[in-house]
């Protein structure tokens, strides 16, 4: 269960609480700490909660009463205990009397209201906090790549390196869910406690950090420094979509772009291109109805014949379907809204894109690598690898960069992107062969039912760098000649069945007998007799 939204007034609790920060200088209010845990937007909730609501462990306040999540508590409370061996000259109870001077800056960072008196929340902090240190100290190397620490027998089902066990998954997965964070400056007092010297401490803590970067992060090419500073980060969910999403300084919209904000340049190329695309589209039709009629009358005398030869008979009517009912029909209106929905980018497929001769190729790094190069006709995608925890990690990241809405959805922008050129299992075979994606999933088709049932952007969004590369990707696969007659044929040519195509090729080919035969009457052909044959 989680914590009562609905609590009632305490008027007494309220007038210590306002004392306390008014007349109390210890107490760090933590005015200028924006708010940086959330709870996960509902629309993306409704989706699929298991990947938004912890399944083994709650870290923090907003997951802490669930009766399911209980018997994790045990371990916690052994990993405090741990803490507390390792504390030189000091026991447990001082690391909580400092989370109690920093009660304020806590609760500043979650969004919602925590109904918790404060020695409660800095003793769960300092649980949460000692068992969260202890999980993220695995992925502490030296330099040999060896781990720093023992991992404690009774934890040995949790925490395991080769990540044999679902537990070790499901911890994974839970600690980077957005709801069940902790502030990272938690972990670094406590190591600080630990620590005689500042600078072990938060080089110990950068460590595990990137350590744990590269276990969870699907973009395993992204280049990692061997240190960072931890104080910029809020949690661990919030360093982790830092080293994937580039910072951008660019302005951003939630609606699309209108017309008056365009330069006079562009405004009059667009209305080039659009009066280009209406009278092309004008010709191509008037062409159209032009050949329909003259293939009408050139065939019907064909037919005619073919209706009086008994053999040919039979595909008389099979001919005629597949000739004429394509040109009959007349636009109908339909009453299904041609509207795309917000999320969808209108984009071909892997297999599309290929097929127009645009090559896929992976880059080394962040979001920052995605690219169209026009003139190779190559589209760069950094390498994402696929696993058991991707689904969550991705989800919550989008989830993550949705709520704290200070900058444009780059991440949803690519989810999007890479859910809109990913369709069917054989799109995702090409992008692995191309080495894009690295699936350890149990086959291909997984892959492509994760991107395309992942949940995308719950608000329309510009960003103008990947806008921009779908509609140079767009403007080169419509320029293919290839691409071309295929949607001529296509709209122009019905094709529906084996017997349907053999029928169109049996009146292509006796078209052009007639066509042969009026031409050799006509000219004169060029006999070979037996008797030439013979001399030859």
């Amino acid at each position: 269960m989680f914590l009562n939204r609905n609590h009632p007034f305490d008027e007494l609790r309220w007038v210590i609480q306002i004392r306390r920060i008014i007349d109390d200088d210890e107490v760090e209010v933590g005015e200028d700490q924006p708010i940086s845990i959330f709870e996960v937007p509902k629309p993306l909730l409704g989706n699929k909660p298991d990947a938004y609501v912890p399944q083994l462990v709650a870290i923090g306040p907003y997951h802490h009463c669930r009766e399911e999540l209980r018997d994790m508590e045990r371990y916690k409370i052994s990993a405090a205990r741990r803490i507390q061996a390792q504390l030189p000259s000091t026991s447990f109870r001082q690391i909580v009397t400092i989370f109690g001077k920093l009660e304020l800056r806590i609760r500043a960072h979650y969004h919602r209201y925590l109904n918790l008196n404060g020695e409660t929340l800095a003793w769960m902090m300092a649980i949460d906090a000692s068992f969260l240190l202890e999980f993220l100290q695995i992925y502490t190397t030296t330099e040999h790549g060896k781990t720093m620490h023992r991992i404690p027998s009774r934890m040995i089902h949790l925490v395991d390196t080769a990540r044999r066990t679902s537990a070790h998954n499901m911890i994974l997965c839970d600690i980077v869910m957005q709801e069940n964070q902790i502030p990272l400056f938690l972990l670094q007092k406590i190591m600080e406690i630990q620590c005689p010297q500042p600078e072990p401490a938060v080089e110990f803590l950068s460590s595990m950090l990137v350590g744990f970067s590269r276990e969870i992060s699907p973009f395993k090419k992204i280049a990692h420094p061997s240190c960072v500073d931890t104080s910029q980060y809020a949690h661990l969910l919030e360093f982790l979509y830092c080293n994937i999403v580039p910072k951008h300084e660019e302005p951003y919209e939630t609606t699309p772009k209108d017309d008056h904000d365009e330069n006079e340049v562009q405004r009059f190329i667009r209305s080039i291109k659009r009066l280009t695309i209406a009278v092309t589209s004008y010709v191509f039709d008037r062409i159209r109805a032009l050949l329909s009629v003259i293939i009408k009358f050139v065939v019907k005398i064909p037919l005619r014949v073919l209706a009086n030869v008994p053999p040919l008979s039979i595909i008389k009517i099979p001919i005629e379907e597949t000739l004429f009912c394509q040109m009959d029909q007349t636009p109908k209106i339909s009453n299904v809204s041609v509207t795309p929905l917000l999320e969808e980018i209108a984009i071909p497929s892997v297999a599309e894109l290929a097929y127009a001769g645009i090559k896929l190729s992976p880059t080394k790094g962040d979001l920052s690598t995605i690219e169209f190069n026009v003139d190779k006709a190559t589209l760069h995608l950094p390498v994402i690898s696929l696993d058991v925890n991707t689904d969550i990690v991705l989800r919550n990241l989008v989830s993550y960069e949705a709520s704290i809405g200070s900058r444009p959805l780059f991440f949803a922008r690519y989810i999007e992107l890479m859910n809109g050129i990913i369709d069917t299992e054989e799109d995702v075979k090409l992008l692995r062969e191309k080495g894009i994606i690295m699936n350890h999933l149990k086959s291909d088709k997984a892959v492509a039912e994760l991107w395309n049932g992942m949940t995308r952007s719950i608000r329309l969004t510009r960003v103008a760098r990947l806008d921009k590369l779908v509609e140079d990707v767009n403007e080169y696969y419509h320029s293919r000649w290839k691409v071309k007659m295929r949607n001529f044929m296509r709209r122009n040519v019905k094709c529906g069945s084996t017997w349907d195509c053999a029928a169109l090729l049996v009146v292509v080919l006796f078209l052009f007998g007639v066509g042969l035969q009026a031409f050799c009457l006509a000219h004169g052909c060029i006999r070979v007799s037996p008797e030439r044959k013979v001399r030859a």
